[in-house]
Formats: structure tokens, C-alpha cells, sequence
């Protein structure tokens, strides 16, 4: 059973930056693709980032060139880099694992989640 646990959330001005990461245990995460999602109060969950197992890379439209996401296996931890947040950024952001080399697959563990918040 793979446990997510993410970290980095909090709150910073628009046009700032943050970190956020998310560690995992429980099993073996290098083949794996790994994902962030997000969901504000009164919206629907939003895909933000995915990264495969080989490398590749896939970003919602909304956070394209801003965000950028990686993954150190190694450490069983993946990453996602925000810059020029913005204020509609702001939500819970929770990282996911799939087996699947398709990114648009669903996914089998979740973590609990990170807030984010982004002032104006």
C-alpha cells in the first residue's frame, strides 16, 4: 500500500513562488507516474502536472510555463515548482500515483493534501 504525504503548501503574495513536495512509502514508486491535482472550494478537481516514469512531462493549460514538475526516485519524492502564482491558484493540492504509463488514467493512491493559498 503506497502512502502519499505532501508538503510545501502555504501562503504567499501573487507573483510569488513555492515548492511543493510529495513523499512517498509503502512501495515501490520509480515505475510509477505521479500527478498533482488540485480542486478550489466550488470547483471540480482540475489535473495540474503529471510525470511518467521515463520523464515526461504533461501540464494542465492553466499552469503551463509557470509550474513545473519533477521527481527524484532515489527519494521516493516528486516535486512541483510554482512560480508567478496567482491568486486563482489557490486550492488544495494533492499528489497521486498511477501504475499506468498513461497519465490520463486513473489513479490508485492519493495523499491528503496541501493548501495553497495566494493572496492579491
Amino acid at each position: 500500500q503506497v502512502q502519499l504525504v505532501e508538503s510545501g503548501g502555504g501562503l504567499v503574495q501573487a507573483g510569488g513562488s513555492l515548492r511543493l513536495s510529495c513523499a512517498a512509502s509503502g512501495g515501490t514508486f520509480r515505475a510509477h507516474t505521479v500527478a498533482w491535482f488540485r480542486q478550489a472550494p466550488g470547483k471540480e478537481r482540475e489535473f495540474v502536472a503529471a510525470i511518467t516514469w521515463t520523464r515526461g512531462t504533461y501540464y494542465g493549460d492553466s499552469v503551463k510555463g509557470r509550474f513545473t514538475i519533477s521527481r527524484d526516485n532515489a527519494k521516493n519524492t516528486m516535486y512541483l515548482q510554482m512560480n508567478s502564482l496567482k491568486p486563482e491558484d489557490t486550492a488544495v493540492y494533492n499528489c497521486a500515483t498511477s501504475l499506468s504509463h498513461n497519465h490520463r488514467d486513473p489513479y490508485d493512491y492519493w495523499g491528503q493534501g496541501t493548501q495553497v493559498t495566494v493572496s492579491s
